[in-house]
């Protein structure tokens, strides 16, 4: 008879093998979640005093961390801080350096050469001469097109446009062939041109240059005036210096 009351009593309750378990788990790992630091308080209802996270619940969980920790205090904080802004620093400064604007100019060299051509009404000549453009950019310079205009006594005598120059690389010179086409249809300036009483025929030429560059992204005009005096009596290869 007392067998089988024991046996009745263990079918009646079901919940015994489970807490016989949880006896033997807690036996292993100790309870958590005790908010007064007593270890027979309450246990975490998460992991139910087991110290376990059930599978499949990570997503659903807050993590507690007591304001003593030492990951809420992390180390040299603020030398990091400053090595990173002193770091940022240094970059902008060193892309300033390279991409801020710079000069680029134009210097006049020598003329070269020139040709005189007579007509019966005119005269013809073709003034080459040799500039020199510096870029002093880090980076490259479009050329996008060059004007030059020649004066003689205020009278405009010849104009230029050249729109295939070469770009100018970095921090570089680089020299140009420039050819100016005049025609001076002044009965005085030709008379006196044509005449024989005269060795030397001198004329002041004065160039005004004008040349649209581009770099950095953006537009710019480089503007010069050279005067220079030439022969129009006869032809001359000899090179001689100009004044800008």
């Amino acid at each position: 008879m007392v067998s089988s009351e024991h046996s009745n009593s263990i079918s009646e309750n079901p919940e015994l093998p489970a807490q016989s378990e949880r006896v033997k788990t807690l036996k292993h790992f100790p309870p958590y979640g005790s908010m007064n630091g007593n270890p027979s308080g309450d246990t975490c209802p998460t992991c139910r005093g087991t110290g376990r996270i059930p599978r499949g619940h990570e997503d659903q969980l807050v993590a507690v961390i007591p304001c003593n920790d030492v990951r809420l205090k992390p180390r040299r904080t603020k030398l990091y801080v400053c090595v990173s802004m002193a770091l940022c620093l240094f970059l902008c400064c060193l892309i300033l350096f390279f991409l801020f604007p710079r000069s680029v100019t134009i210097t006049p060299v020598s003329v070269l050469s020139v040709m005189v051509y007579f007509t019966p009404d005119e005269v013809e000549m073709q003034v080459t001469n040799l500039i020199n453009a510096t870029n002093n950019n880090f980076v490259p310079v479009e050329i996008v097109d060059f004007n030059v205009q020649g004066l003689i006594t205020d009278i405009v005598v010849g104009k230029t446009k050249i729109s295939n120059m070469t770009a100018i690389q970095s921090r570089s010179q680089k020299s140009y062939l420039i050819r100016v086409d005049l025609l001076i249809k002044d009965k005085g300036l030709n008379s006196y041109c044509k005449s024989s009483s005269f060795k030397i025929h001198t004329l002041f030429l004065e160039l005004q240059m004008t040349m649209n560059i581009s770099y950095l992204s953006h537009m710019e005009q480089l503007s010069l005036n050279t005067f220079e005096y030439i022969d129009c009596g006869t032809n001359s290869t000899i090179p001689h210096p100009v004044s800008g």
